[in-house]
């Protein structure tokens, strides 16, 4: 199956996948800020729920 037919969050999951590999990142370093990115994304999921 050909990532276009994919869901669009597996291809937003492999695009940053993608960035953060290409620039390197630490592992433990990723893991951190994606636990930030969830927190923001997770009360602005909350808000739209209002």
């Amino acid at each position: 199956m050909a990532l276009e037919d994919e869901l669009p969050e597996i291809k937003l999951a492999v695009d940053l996948i993608m960035l953060l590999e290409s620039n390197d990142m630490e592992p433990e370093l990723v893991l951190a800020a994606l636990e930030i990115v969830k927190k923001d994304y997770l009360i602005k999921a909350r808000q739209r729920e209002e």
